[in-house]
């Protein structure tokens, strides 16, 4: 198993020493070619995610096999926390590695994109054995998280190596919007297959369709260029490295402070995964229009990702993670007091906003705090601490979803408020920051 991993992974494969100048070249010599494929991937990545959306199709999915709100809550986890949560146990051995696109690529494949065809062999089932068709959806929708998480601390490093600093918000802005941009065909299309099929070959053919979007992003992720770095960061035990994080956190102030915003932030969202299940219990709205509030969602996403990417490049990702907890705020505001179902559209649209400050700024903004060196490790910390928020918030959303959607909706709006106030008056943008250290 060893010697197969260290295969997959490129292991065996020396890299050569190389000047700053001579890797910062390769970069711009490359710099199209991986801004095309990396859009490309986004794009298919994202229309296939649009058929599986845990905050619409999810939930739907599952309130047709069961009525147990725990159901949805363990969904909520799985969505919100599996792909953050690996990423620390991961950091140490990611900083040892020169190149980043073979664990991304390679394991990846086993890792992210394999079980999402588990989930078109729920749907299959759901119609004669609906416990079976929910464990299996459950399983592989964890297999996907938990296999996205264990490579995305190479991905995230593999971004930051083939795009400069002041341009990478405008990648992921530019990515994002083309890939939700097409998430919203996708979600018309998911409107009128909900409508028009019966359950549950509605749900087979969503995902399935997924599933072959996700697999050709794979393709296109495969043709990225890597500039091969050696690694420079000194080997250490896992007892070292985990003995010499709180020196990190002890030593970084501003990074602990965002450290502290980013949580509070995440635990403001723990009422997402029941906006959908609100809606339809206090209105009965149909499973089409369910289908246009992912529609509503991934508009609100495709401008939101596009502005904080030239936005972020031009003042920073504090400025657009401050506009996505206000956007978050005012959508469980919304979702609280709504008079009639049409209200939810705003919800969603500014659930969308708020998505889009957390993919393009709340990832992006992590590579710019410490040494380069232990990028991973920065990473790690703030993924897996959301991770950590993300599994445990939508149990206590179950919680308060069982008692009351509005006084989660209004709990959701508070703690948001608070994140927000602590990421303005509290957080210094590290680019800025005399600290800083700009990245590669």
């Amino acid at each position: 198993m060893k010697r197969v991993l260290r295969w997959l992974l490129r292991l065996d494969q020396p890299a050569a020493s190389r000047t700053a100048v001579e890797i910062a070249t390769e970069v711009e010599r490359n710099y199209r070619w991986n801004l095309t494929v990396n859009v490309l991937d986004g794009t298919c990545f994202w229309f296939g995610a649009s058929f599986i959306s845990s905050a619409t199709i999810v939930p739907l999915f599952i309130s047709k096999l069961t009525p147990d709100p725990l159901a949805l809550g363990l969904a909520a986890v799985i969505a919100q926390g599996t792909w953050y949560l690996p990423q620390l146990f991961t950091a140490n051995g990611v900083e040892r590695l020169a190149r980043m696109k073979p664990v991304v690529v390679n394991l990846g494949f086993f890792t992210e994109r394999l079980p999402i065809f588990v989930l078109v062999l729920a749907a299959l089932v759901a119609g004669t054995a609906p416990f079976l068709a929910l464990a299996l959806f459950l399983i592989g929708l964890a297999w996907h998280g938990l296999g996205a998480g264990v490579v995305a601390t190479a991905w995230q490093d593999l971004i930051a190596r083939c795009f400069p600093v002041d341009r990478r918000g405008r990648f992921m802005g530019t990515t994002m919007f083309a890939g939700i941009g097409m998430g919203a065909l996708g979600a018309i299309l998911s409107t009128w297959l909900l409508g028009t099929l019966p359950f549950p070959a509605n749900f087979a053919v969503l995902f399935s369709i997924a599933a072959g979007a996700i697999t050709l992003s794979w393709v296109f992720l495969a043709l990225t260029r890597e500039p091969v770095q050696p690694a420079t960061a000194p080997r250490q035990s896992n007892r070292q490295f985990w003995t010499g994080l709180p020196a990190i956190l002890r030593q970084d102030a501003n990074f602990r402070r965002f450290l502290v915003a980013r949580l509070l932030l995440a635990g403001g969202a723990m009422g997402v995964g029941f906006v959908t299940v609100a809606a339809v219990h206090r209105w009965a709205v149909p499973d089409s229009t369910v289908g246009l509030y992912t529609a509503a969602l991934l508009g609100g996403q495709t401008a939101g990702n596009l502005a904080f990417g030239f936005l972020a490049d031009r003042y920073g990702h504090k400025l657009s993670l401050e506009i996505g907890g206000l956007s978050t705020a005012l959508a469980f505001a919304i979702a609280w007091l709504a008079p009639a179902p049409e209200w939810y559209f705003a919800v969603f649209a500014l659930l969308g906003v708020s998505a889009g400050a957390a993919i393009v700024s709340g990832i992006l903004v992590v590579l710019e705090f410490g040494d380069p060196t232990r990028r991973p490790t920065y990473v790690g910390l703030v993924n897996t601490g959301l991770g950590l928020v993300n599994a445990v918030a939508p149990l206590v959303g179950a919680g308060l979803a069982g008692l009351s959607y509005e006084w989660l909706f209004a709990l959701c709006a508070g703690v948001n408020l608070v994140g927000l106030a602590a990421m303005r008056w509290w957080v210094r943008e590290p680019r800025w920051s005399v600290a800083a250290v700009e990245c590669p």
